[in-house]
């Protein structure tokens, strides 16, 4: 169907009056808060034997329908890192579009003591912020935090690829499969489709020694402090795999250091850790603050859709005059 010049110019002048009127409204921008119900995970670094049956049991749930792996072509098979032979000895080194969980090691020596040996395992996914950048940067929503549990998840459907939760997010982890013809971006969804199930997270219920709780942050938060009140050297009945399971095992408590990683950092994580070793060693960015991340570019984005609607009305009326210039000369031409 064909538009003429005054439906057209009634549709741009309209379209960018609503743009720019949205722009005004939203100028401040709604702080995102904790959900009550949020659930998340309190990984213990001290705990974590760096068996990798969390990074295993991710890749085999993920694989499933509804999983943030699953395609058709593969469904039940597991997403290896390497293909051929190498499939056997499935090693990745970093995050990827087939690798959500991973554990790392750290090794080092402790400033206290010259030649004592400090180690650490320390493992990486989404920290499902409670104001995510990805979230506040994705055009087209494809990227939603729900608002109950408060999970960052992903909607291939109204992806277009654009990849800016790549480069908004200051943790770095949305993966993009670079090597499909019809790509998505790939991220620990907390095992969502578990959850809707009446499960919860694949990687806590792997752990064999309570490195990775799950639950409610509230309840974690309160956790995470409450070990770093207690003395190193007592034993200390710690929860394994799920807080609210009643499952314990004893543990001889250690020194940690005096922080809960995630409790503000970005504005606050539902993935939290505790450590006994400093942070900045485990890979952890130092330049991460406890800014919420949207509000530094919130000032830029706000604009967007006013200057989309000024764009559209100035060009409207570039082409009107266009159009009325060429009519006259054509007229003038014929006239000749």
């Amino acid at each position: 169907m064909a538009i003429n010049r005054r439906d057209f110019l009634k549709f741009s002048a309209g379209t960018g009056l609503v743009l720019a009127t949205d722009a005004k409204v939203s100028a401040a921008r709604e702080k995102k808060e904790l959900s009550p119900d949020a659930v998340g995970i309190l990984y213990d670094a001290t705990l974590c034997i760096g068996c990798m049956s969390c990074m295993v049991n991710c890749k085999k749930a993920n694989a499933e329908p509804g999983g943030a792996l699953y395609h058709k072509e593969t469904a039940g098979q597991i997403p290896y890192e390497y293909e051929g032979e190498e499939q056997k000895y499935d090693a990745p080194t970093s995050l990827s579009d087939k690798t959500l969980c991973l554990i790392k090691a750290y090794r080092g020596k402790s400033e206290k003591e010259e030649g004592e040996g400090e180690f650490s395992f320390i493992k990486q996914h989404c920290l499902h912020c409670v104001d995510p950048a990805c979230v506040s940067a994705c055009p087209v929503q494809a990227l939603k935090k729900q608002p109950g549990t408060g999970i960052v998840t992903y909607d291939k459907n109204r992806c277009f690829g654009c990849r800016y939760c790549q480069v908004a997010c200051p943790f770095g982890i949305p993966m993009y499969e670079w090597e499909k013809s019809s790509p998505s971006v790939v991220k620990c969804q907390l095992c969502n489709h578990r959850i809707a199930q009446g499960g919860y997270s694949a990687c806590c219920e792997a752990c064999p020694t309570g490195a990775s709780l799950f639950g409610k942050v509230t309840d974690l938060q309160e956790e995470a402090k409450r070990r770093l009140n207690l003395k190193a050297g007592d034993t200390y009945a710690y929860p394994v795999n799920h807080i609210e399971h009643g499952k314990t095992t004893e543990q001889v408590v250690p020194e940690y250091v005096d922080h809960v990683y995630g409790l503000e950092e970005a504005g606050g994580t539902q993935y939290m850790f505790l450590a006994g070793v400093d942070f900045d060693k485990l890979g952890f960015n130092p330049k991460i603050t406890n800014q919420v991340y949207p509000d530094l570019t919130w000032e830029y984005v706000s604009h967007v859709p006013q200057l989309i609607g000024t764009l559209l009305v100035a060009g409207t009326v570039t082409r009107l005059v266009t159009q009325r210039m060429e009519k006259k000369n054509k007229d003038n031409e014929s006239g000749e």
